[in-house]
Order: C-alpha cells, then sequence, then structure tokens
C-alpha cells in the first residue's frame, strides 16, 4: 500500500549525531536484534568506522506499527561531510521528508544551512529533531531558536531526542509516520525508477539502489538505462537491510530496493539514470538530478609501474560505488603512467585513495591537488586546464580565470579576528557578516585553489576546532597568477609544476627548492635545484657533490703528481654536470606536496 510507506532521510552537520540515531531508529523498530546490532549499523566500511564519518549515504527498509497500521519506512543515513553533499543530494532526491538534526550543545553549523537549502529545493517535509538531549550542557530551547533565525524554518513543532540514550526516538518515528507525506505514483503507468545509488558485488555483478516513482519493478523484466540506452533483464530483486537482504518478486511504487542486473562491465548503470520497461518505455525520463561536477584534480600513480592496469580496473569498480570519480589517464617523465583523477574535495581524495590501497591493494602515490583553470589565449581560444603542465607558454595567455567558491562560515565570536585573518591571508573576499547570539556567520568568495590544501586545517587549528565551514562554486574570475616550475639539473620536473598568485610566487618557490635541497640525494656532481616562472629563475639552491679522495694513493712525493689528479678530477665532474641526470626520488615528491 502506496499511503503506508515513509521515504525519509536524515540531513544534520558532521558529528551531529546521524548515524547513531538511524541505529536507535532501526533498534525501535525491530529490524536487528540486540545481539547483531552494533554501533553505526549503516556505516559498512572500514573506514568509514575507524574515522567515524558516514562517506556513503546507506538504505534500509523497516517495519513499524502504530495504531493497528503498518508501515514501511525508508530510510536513508547521509554524509554530513562538505565533500560528500553530493550523495546528500542524491538521497534527498529520492525523499519526501527529511529529519534536519540539530545537537542541542552545537547549535546551527555550516553544513546544516547548505543541506536544508538542498532539502527545500527538492520541497521536502523538514522535521527539526534538536539531539543529545541528555548532555549537561544541552540547550534545545536556544538551538530552536537558533535554527529559526538562522535557517527561517518553523520549529513549533520539533522532536526532542538523544541518539545515545533512545530517548524521544518512539515519539519521533511516530511523528515521521503522521508529518512526511506518503510518496505519489502511478501503479498503472509504465516503470520510471531512479537509480540513486550502485556497487559491484564479487558474486552477483553489478547492483543498482532505485527508488521506483511510477509502476513497478519485477523479477524478470527486461529494463532499459534511458541514458545509456542499454537493456538487461531483471535477475532478482531485494529490499536494503544493514544485515539480512530480504528478497522480494516485485519493487512496488513509491518503494526503494535493490535490482540485480549481473552486468558483468560497469559502463551501463549510471547513478542518475532513469530505469524503465524495455517494451513499454516512459516518456520522461526523471529530472532535478545533476551529475557531480568535480573540484579538486589530482594525478594517482601506481609506484609499481607494471600495475597501471591494475588501477584502471580499481578506478572503474570505485566508479560504480561513487559516480562523482572522474579519470583518465597520463603520464609524466618523473612518475611513469597513472590517471588524473577529479574529485569533490580534498576528504574526498584522501577517502579514495585510502579505499584503492585498502580494497584492491595497491600502492599508490598522489600528486599535489589542483584545480581547473581556464585559459584566454591571445588568439581569442579559451581552453579548460586542469594540470599546470598543460598551461600555454606565457606569450600565447592573455587571462588566466580561477574558479571561486562561496564559503560560509560559522565560528564563535571569540576567534573573529584569526578567521577574517586567515580568510585575508587566502585572498577572500567578505560579502556579508552576520550575528547569531554569540556566533559569527561569514560569507566570503575565495578562489578554490586557496582552499584545496590547507585551509580546512589551518581554520580548525585557529579556532581550536570550533568554527564550521561549507563552499559553493560561484563561476570563474581573472586572476593574476603564474605557473611556478622546478628544475632539478636544469631540466623541469613537469609533476612539481603548480600555479601560484604573483604576489606569492617566490615566497612558494622558495619554499619549494629548500625542501627539495634536502630530499635530493647527493650526486658527483653539483646539482642546482631551481624555482623558475618562464624564463627567469627565482630561487635557487646547491646540493653539494660527494667528495672521493683521489689523491689517497700518493703517500708522499711531489704536490705537482697530486694536483694533476685533482685537476682530472674537476674535469671529470665538470663533464658529469654537462651530461648528468638525476632521478627525484618519490620521498622528494611526497614532502614537497606537504608544503
Amino acid at each position: 500500500m502506496q499511503e503506508n510507506i515513509r521515504n525519509f532521510s536524515i540531513i544534520a552537520h558532521i558529528d551531529h549525531g546521524k548515524s547513531t540515531l538511524a541505529d536507535r531508529i532501526i533498534q525501535e523498530c525491530g529490524a536487528v536484534t540486540d545481539r547483531e546490532l552494533k554501533s553505526q549499523m549503516m556505516d559498512t566500511m572500514d573506514i568509514e568506522q575507524e574515522r567515524g564519518i558516514t562517506i556513503k549515504a546507506q538504505s534500509v527498509r523497516l517495519n513499524y506499527e502504530k495504531d493497528g497500521k503498518k508501515y514501511v519506512l525508508n530510510l536513508i543515513d547521509t554524509p554530513g561531510h562538505v565533500d560528500f553533499s553530493y550523495e546528500v543530494s542524491r538521497s534527498l532526491a529520492s525523499s519526501e521528508g527529511a529529519l534536519l538534526i540539530v545537537d542541542s550543545t552545537q547549535g546551527v553549523e555550516a553544513q546544516t544551512i547548505a543541506n536544508v537549502y538542498i532539502a527545500l529545493d527538492n520541497e521536502l517535509e523538514l522535521l527539526p529533531v534538536v539531539n543529545k538531549i541528555d548532555l549537561p550542557s544541552a540547550d534545545p530551547m536556544r538551538v530552536l531558536e537558533e535554527t529559526e533565525e538562522a535557517i527561517g524554518l518553523d520549529c513549533t513543532e520539533h522532536n526532542l531526542v538523544s541518539a545515545k540514550t533512545g530517548q524521544g526516538v518512539k515519539e519521533l518515528i511516530d511523528s515521521i509516520v503522521e508529518r512526511i507525506p506518503a510518496p505519489t505514483g502511478d501503479e498503472n503507468a509504465p516503470t520510471k525508477a531512479l537509480i540513486y545509488d550502485s556497487w559491484f558485488d564479487n558474486y552477483l555483478g553489478a547492483l543498482a539502489l532505485v527508488r521506483v516513482y511510477d509502476g513497478s519493478i519485477k523479477k524478470g523484466q527486461i529494463l532499459k538505462m534511458m541514458n545509456t540506452k542499454v537493456q538487461h533483464p531483471v535477475l532478482s530483486l531485494m529490499y536494503p537491510h544493514p544485515i539480512k537482504r530480504e528478497d522480494t518478486p516485485e519493487i512496488k511504487t513509491g518503494e526503494i530496493g535493490i535490482v540485480v542486473l549481473g552486468l558483468k562491465t560497469l559502463d551501463g548503470i549510471a547513478v542518475g539514470d532513469t530505469m524503465t520497461d524495455a517494451k513499454n518505455p516512459t516518456q520522461e525520463p526523471i529530472d532535478g538530478f545533476e551529475p557531480a561536477k568535480p573540484f579538486v584534480f589530482a594525478g594517482i600513480y601506481p609506484i609499481e609501474t607494471d600495475k597501471f592496469e591494475d588501477l584502471r580496473e580499481a578506478l572503474t569498480k570505485l566508479q560504480l560505488n561513487d559516480s562523482s570519480i572522474s579519470f583518465e589517464p597520463e603520464s609524466s617523465a618523473a612518475l611513469g603512467s597513472g590517471f588524473r583523477t577529479g574529485f569533490l574535495g580534498m576528504l574526498h581524495m584522501e577517502v579514495i585513495k585510502e579505499r584503492l590501497e585498502r580494497e584492491f591493494d595497491l600502492d599508490l602515490i598522489a600528486t599535489a591537488p589542483t584545480v581547473v583553470y581556464e585559459v584566454e589565449k591571445t588568439d581569442g581560444e579559451r581552453v579548460s586546464i586542469q594540470n599546470p603542465s598543460e598551461l600555454p607558454e606565457p606569450n600565447y595567455i592573455d587571462t588566466i580565470y580561477e574558479p571561486y567558491v562561496k564559503a560560509t562560515i560559522l565560528v564563535p565570536d571569540e576567534f573573529l579576528g584569526n578567521v577574517i585573518k586567515l580568510l585575508n591571508d587566502k585572498r577572500g573576499i567578505q560579502i556579508k557578516m552576520d550575528y547569531l547570539g554569540k556566533r559569527v556567520l561569514l560569507e566570503y568568495d575565495i578562489p578554490m585553489n586557496e582552499i584545496v590544501m590547507d585551509f580546512y586545517d589551518k581554520l580548525k587549528s585557529t579556532t581550536k576546532g570550533y568554527a564550521s565551514f561549507d563552499y559553493d562554486p560561484v563561476g570563474f574570475r581573472p586572476g593574476n597568477l603564474k605557473k611556478l616550475d622546478v628544475r632539478v639539473a636544469g631540466e623541469v620536473v613537469d609533476a612539481l609544476s603548480i600555479i601560484v598568485p604573483e604576489d606569492k610566487a617566490v615566497s612558494r618557490g622558495r619554499e619549494f627548492v629548500k625542501a627539495l635541497k634536502d630530499l635530493i640525494p647527493r650526486q658527483l656532481f653539483e646539482v642546482a635545484v631551481q624555482a623558475s616562472i618562464g624564463s627567469t629563475i627565482i630561487a635557487r639552491e646547491t646540493v653539494k657533490s660527494m667528495g672521493k679522495n683521489v689523491t689517497a694513493k700518493c703517500y708522499g712525493g711531489d704536490i705537482t703528481r697530486k694536483r694533476k689528479l685533482l685537476e682530472k678530477q674537476k674535469a671529470g665532474k665538470k663533464r658529469m654536470k654537462a651530461i648528468g641526470k638525476v632521478n627525484v626520488p618519490q620521498e622528494a615528491f611526497m614532502a614537497v606536496l606537504k608544503i
């Protein structure tokens, strides 16, 4: 029965208790026994359990009885971190309502606001929930006032819960049933379902998690993907569950389920695509679903060069599970063959690299992250640049445009000075500043390049961890930028090139060469390590040569004999310097990336 289904997501800032509340709701509905229960049931990856963060949105189907009526609750737990807001948008596109969780000790944070806007764009019913009311420092009434003030959401009907102790969770489930609308779909229309997640199973092949909008999906039915045009029969159907998936002959209108297609290749299933019946297709695909746009690019190379094909296969399998990754092959003189990979942010990059190493047993090295620039050449052509080594020669460049983001930062007023200084150092432009009680809401436009490296770490350390941060891309603007090259023994090392603002180029170049001087092994000849912009050298350090005692065999005798040997050595070193090649070790790359 469609009117007894409730599809809802949980949205909140990182660490406000989404996964813990999901555990309590699963427990309250009796989906798992106490023996099977473990904390963060929905976080299935090792990395999620270790780091205590949600990376993938997860679904679970729960049965609940209220006033003698049986209800089906489809709960989607979403990540809180800004890099995974794409997962949040997918989950909200498949729901009718959302629980907006706010920590009663911390109040509204930056990602709370960002996620609310995604929910409002999808016209969802929002239920304000104040969590952690069991803590001594909890102040739920202040937090509700702040939510009304910061977001403009009516909080007269709200729920106070403690996900840790389970207090108020039953009342929350009752209000989910009462307040979140049932799905509205036409049961007799042709099949129309949205793929909002997919992954690869070694035994079952490609699996798709779908939300059915119209019609139904039956076992044996031939489905067609509307974008990729792939057709395939349905092998089996299941309902999602954290421990034991439940088989079903049919996924009806308004329901969420897993479709087993048994596809061995992964190109047929695209997240965000619409599935329909191959014989009687629907006319219009489901809209309002945007593909993710990568912001940060880095080169990923296998340390053992013969593992290139393994890395390609690993990235292809991972892309099915996380469609926001993009990658294309590239080669570097210093690092061999690898892939230029696009990510949503720095945490996303870290997590993907760690997943590749763990799940596919690879040893990888990643180059410094960069963002996409647009270059207008002197002949009027405009090109996109992902890798600094692709930049045209300086005499062909008219303007370099760099991507900007609108950063929303919430910070206690005592740290305001530190944060404004940090934002000014990062070339931020202030848009607005509002006081919410003892906290300040800042909006700044900042170049994306300035926040990809270490901005988040610096923000946390200058505010003792109290600031929260969220960003949204706002397009390209012209910048006064230059390409900084690093030369070792006169040769440019392509993997170390970066694009920097002109006024920071000299200081950045000096830091680079200083770090490299200690890392490049000494040769039998002097090695010059230089930083240059175009053909102008802006910084230099010298790696001293190793000496060999050529006069050791002369005991006593004439000084001219010794001098002759020393002159011969000097000439040899000079000749080596002219033809000598220096291999930059991989530790040097790793260390320079940390600068």
